[in-house]
């Protein structure tokens, strides 16, 4: 199988969760920009978005590459380019598939069994007091069924200059279980990709800023409301001469992280500290953990990339 990039050891208990030696296979190639990758363990099959063609793939050892379903984001009439389709893929708590819609603005639900995959949506949330949101870009669930999101402006044809933009800042949304839109935070330049730690104390998001590339924590008060702003990691000089900015990430039951970035993965572990990274010579854009986090996949612009680790 077709390989790129390398492992690099920063620390040694990196050693724990990737062999030195591990390969980072390419499975799949061709994309516009592979996104949004997500495992399904009862199918032992991937999906991932393939954003500007509107359409989410699928990824099977035994079937190779299959396009799942399209349109996946954009479900207008009207023709348009850009980032269009859908984002983010993730599973609610009955198992159902969750996306974030760039092109239709929006957080919604496929409304047809996995197996039986169909263009037939069903809205979540599409807008914000009224105002339509940019374009929803990375989600996670909270173990009791809220849904957390981010609302950059990538997936709008002029980004924050589109005259069809309604709000005029990026949030970090919350959508209770009832359906009720919360901002959460309106402070961020461009938040991206979004992770709960283990314990759901502390929400971590990424902003994809080439002049404020980092991750952000923020503790998570009673109220939800976040508090206890920080840094996990500043890359901004790293961004300035290395592909990629913080995006998609997941972090695994051990607390570790795994977070694109400049260059590639980034690996810390659950105090923050750099164990390596997964180098890779074009934009990685997010990751998928599988089998037991033994099993990394990473969207990387035009790839498809699996590393299969301890």
């Amino acid at each position: 199988m077709k390989t790129i990039g390398t492992i690099e050891q920063a620390d040694s208990s990196l050693l724990s969760i990737i062999s030195k030696d591990a390969k980072v296979e390419v499975i799949a190639e061709g994309f516009d920009w592979s996104e949004g990758p997500l495992w399904i363990p009862g199918a032992n099959m991937l999906l991932f978005s393939d954003i500007p063609q509107n359409k989410i793939c699928k990824w099977t050892e035994a079937g190779g590459l299959e396009t799942y379903l399209t349109p996946s984001g954009y479900t207008g009439a009207k023709p348009r380019g850009g980032e269009l389709g859908s984002n983010a893929l993730i599973l609610d708590k009955q198992g159902r598939l969750v996306m974030c819609q760039h092109g239709d603005r929006r957080m919604a639900r496929m409304d047809a069994p996995l197996d039986h995959p169909a263009s037939r949506f069903v809205s979540l949330a599409d807008n914000y007091d009224g105002k339509k949101f940019n374009s929803p870009n990375d989600a996670v669930f909270r173990s009791n069924g809220d849904l957390f999101f981010t609302d950059p402006p990538y997936g709008m044809e002029q980004q924050e200059k589109d005259p069809a933009r309604e709000l005029p800042f990026h949030g970090v949304f919350k959508v209770s279980t009832d359906g009720k839109v919360t901002l959460l935070t309106d402070t961020l330049t461009r938040p991206n990709g979004l992770a709960f730690t283990p314990d759901e104390k502390t929400l971590i998001v990424a902003n994809s800023d080439p002049n404020k590339a980092v991750w952000y924590m923020f503790d998570i008060a009673e109220n939800d409301s976040l508090v206890n702003p920080r840094l996990l990691r500043d890359v901004t000089e790293e961004a300035k001469t290395e592909t990629g900015l913080p995006d998609g990430f997941k972090i695994d039951r051990q607390g570790n992280i795994f977070a694109t970035g400049p260059g590639g993965v980034w690996i810390f572990n659950s105090g923050g500290k750099l164990l390596g990274k997964i180098k890779a010579p074009v934009a990685t854009s997010n990751c998928a953990l599988a089998e037991d986090d033994k099993v990394l996949y990473i969207t990387a612009d035009n790839y498809v990339l699996r590393v299969k680790m301890r």
